[in-house]
């Protein structure tokens, strides 16, 4: 079924007569808070349940899917109208959601699909993510021998970016041009695991390694790690506009960070959580579509936003848009990045 990409500002606008929040109290539940990524969000979250009167209320499960399921209780616990989770695994989280319809709150899944027809869906398109990942790369290395680092293998999304990454380079792993001499899941998408997993992949292969696939900007840094210890900069993709990562791109250690603008996915999930605890019908939600490409085909409603991939041909565009400053951006750029 064809996704629909918005903007973060449609649905600003859609949503703005949703705004009538006064004592409803949204409670997120996060994954692994440690992620440098996941601040940003939660500024837009709250500053977007502020503006509509709402109150915010957090836990964060530490990468435990099981300390999540007791996180959700503890929300509901304390008031919480409505749910926006950020699974840690997306089978485990199963039980919260039915804690939460028997409640009757309404649960945003955020960013990581919860294949359940009860949650409303809010996510980029990260199939394009690993589109955009696998087209840069390949444009900056059309050959040779590339390693893909996967995030965690309990996330969705982990696959839908590598279905992405093949829909690019499928063709020319097919026909010789590109071999894949490794392929590793990263346990929590920590940079630790993925450096270890480039570094096995680097002994394996006699460090003969093109290019690299990285499913998001830390496990990038832990991928770059690796190569730097043996004396290697190859193309390396990766996606969240994390800061370091765009530092990264100036100093042409990493070739694109595919930049998903988490004040738009925040501003949403809290306004979209908003209206649906004041009753507002899932499919009523402004620009939702449904889907259903999901491992199980479970038919959702779904918002698809779409991403940014930042070069340093665009890097400028990150630094306009306040994302990062441009001090901490061009430390150490090459000549010729723009913005810098």
């Amino acid at each position: 079924m064809k996704k629909m990409m918005i903007t973060g500002l449609a649905i600003s606008a859609a949503l703005s007569t949703a705004a009538f929040a006064q004592d409803l109290t949204v409670g997120v539940s996060w994954s692994n808070f440690q992620e440098e990524r996941w601040k940003t969000d939660e500024a837009a979250i709250k500053a977007a349940l502020e503006e509509a009167g709402a109150s915010y209320i957090s836990a964060d499960a530490q990468a435990s899917a099981a300390k999540q399921l007791t996180d959700v209780e503890a929300l509901i616990a304390q008031g919480a109208d409505a749910l926006i989770i950020l699974a840690m695994d997306k089978d485990a989280i199963g039980p919260a959601v039915d804690k939460a319809d028997a409640e009757g709150i309404p649960v945003v899944g955020y960013d990581r699909l919860i294949e359940d027809d009860r949650t409303f869906y809010l996510t980029f398109d990260n199939k394009g993510v690993g589109r955009i990942i696998a087209e840069t790369v390949v444009a900056a290395q059309p050959s040779g021998n590339f390693a893909i680092i996967k995030g965690d293998k309990g996330d969705p999304n982990a696959g839908f970016l590598l279905e992405g990454m093949m829909e690019v380079i499928g063709d020319k792993v097919d026909g010789g041009e590109i071999k894949i001499v490794g392929e590793a899941f990263s346990d929590g998408w920590k940079p630790d695991n993925a450096q270890k997993n480039m570094e096995q992949i680097l002994t394996a292969n006699n460090n003969e390694i093109d290019a690299v696939l990285s499913q998001n900007d830390g496990m990038a840094g832990g991928v770059i790690a690796a190569l730097s210890a043996q004396g290697l900069n190859v193309p390396v993709g990766g996606q969240d506009g994390d800061h370091a990562a765009l530092n990264r791109v100036a100093r042409g250690e990493q070739t694109v960070s595919v930049w998903k603008n988490s004040r738009e996915l925040g501003a949403a999930a809290a306004e979209i959580a908003v209206a649906l605890a004041n009753g507002t019908a899932m499919d009523e939600i402004d620009g939702a579509v449904k889907w259903s490409g999901g491992e199980k085909g479970v038919e959702m409603t779904a918002i698809f936003l779409e991403p940014t991939p930042i070069t340093k041909d665009n890097l400028g565009d990150a630094i306009a848009a306040g994302h990062i400053d441009q001090a901490k951006a061009c430390a150490g750029a090459l000549d010729g990045v723009n913005g810098c």
